[in-house]
């Protein structure tokens, strides 16, 4: 269970706290298929959103969907947005950053979308606007881009990272929160830039790689048949190789962005795929025939399996939990770890969570 103290839906011992104030007005930079989809989506839950895109053909059917345009970073940041959600390319971070620390308002919020956490705060505050900043990253994507491929439904159950450090303001972090949990209707954990970034290496950027590397595999590998193989791929080729269709770009520059973990996690993988090739060929037992090792390659994983089963068939499970002015970091960081997920902010100290534990004995 989570280090959180539990509090029960009627109980009324405990001081009252404010309620959460709604962030109105939302900046974006960057209308592509994440900015795009943000857009769309706070839109359609009544939040006033105002855009910039580095190409303005976009502005039409953007302005369709309700989405305000300007023509220019400053514009943008002078309108003095509640919140202010950079949704560029990583490459591009910085470069928007320059431009418009000058022009930002002490009232506006920043936030972004980025995979990496670590290097973006790094450029955050090489621009000298640490105190804005709250780091966020949505779960949410496919292999497409562009504001054409943008669908408010893209972030459907969307679980978001909301990310801190040390000097992260609590009225910031709860204004970030308040348009992740209201304004786009999703969940959220929240967690430190370095458990966020080992996070997404494993989950995210990794995966990238390896399935990168099975569509090399294919076109570059030793099979003599590659348009046989492709005839006959189905299901297990189309989810393993669906994310290596994005833009390789955008991937080198996400996976070269948390190389470290990535590397890590590379090395990790190679050795288990080497040690089943081993097993394959029974060079540890001295018997081809011995699978005994290669059967427990197959079963380790059976806690994942285990999970999501659970998760398909689950009914909601939640708890309200309530958070101190000293210590919200480190227990955000605990209902996170414990795999509990943010629904909703009652009021400023009190949030309603759901759980998904890895361990169904945690419940």
């Amino acid at each position: 269970m989570s280090s959180l103290s539990t509090l029960s839906m009627s109980d009324t011992s405990r001081p009252a706290s404010p309620v959460l104030v709604s962030a109105h007005k939302i900046g974006i930079v960057g209308l592509g298929l994440i900015g795009g989809s943000i857009a769309r989506r706070l839109v359609e839950h009544q939040r006033f959103v105002v855009a910039w895109n580095h190409h303005p053909g976009v502005y039409e059917a953007a302005e369709q969907a309700g989405i305000h345009c300007v023509d220019t970073l400053e514009q943008l940041v002078e309108g003095k947005p509640d919140v202010l959600i950079l949704a560029v390319p990583l490459e591009s971070m910085k470069s928007v950053l320059e431009q418009i620390a000058p022009h930002l308002h002490r009232g506006t919020t920043l936030t972004d979308v980025g995979s990496v956490k670590g290097p973006v705060r790094a450029l955050v505050a090489e621009a000298g606007l640490s105190d804005y900043y709250v780091g966020a990253h949505p779960m949410a994507g496919n292999e497409l881009s562009g504001f054409e491929a943008s669908s408010a439904d893209l972030l459907d159950g969307a679980l978001w990272a909301i990310t801190f450090d040390r000097g992260t303001d609590f009225s910031r972090f709860l204004t970030v929160a308040d348009v992740v949990t209201k304004g786009l209707e999703n969940t959220a954990i929240v967690i430190d830039d370095e458990t966020h970034d080992r996070a997404a290496a494993l989950i995210s950027h990794m995966p990238h790689v390896v399935s990168t590397a099975l569509a090399n595999e294919l076109v570059e590998g030793q099979f003599a048949d590659p348009a046989v193989a492709l005839a006959l791929s189905a299901g297990s080729w189309r989810d393993m190789s669906r994310v290596s269709l994005t833009d390789p770009e955008k991937t080198r520059a996400m996976v070269e962005l948390d190389a470290d973990n990535v590397a890590q996690l590379l090395d990790s993988m190679s050795e288990r795929l080497a040690q089943e090739a081993r097993n394959l060929r029974g060079e540890e037992s001295g018997n081809a025939q011995d699978f005994a090792q290669s059967r427990r390659f197959f079963e380790a994983g059976a806690p994942f399996r285990a999970y999501k089963a659970r998760e398909a068939k689950r009914t909601t499970d939640e708890q309200v939990r309530h958070l101190t002015d000293e210590g919200w970091k480190s227990e955000l960081l605990a209902s996170a770890k414990a795999g509990e997920r943010i629904v909703e902010f009652r009021t400023t100290h009190e949030l309603r969570v759901e759980l998904h534990p890895l361990d169904s004995h945690d419940q």
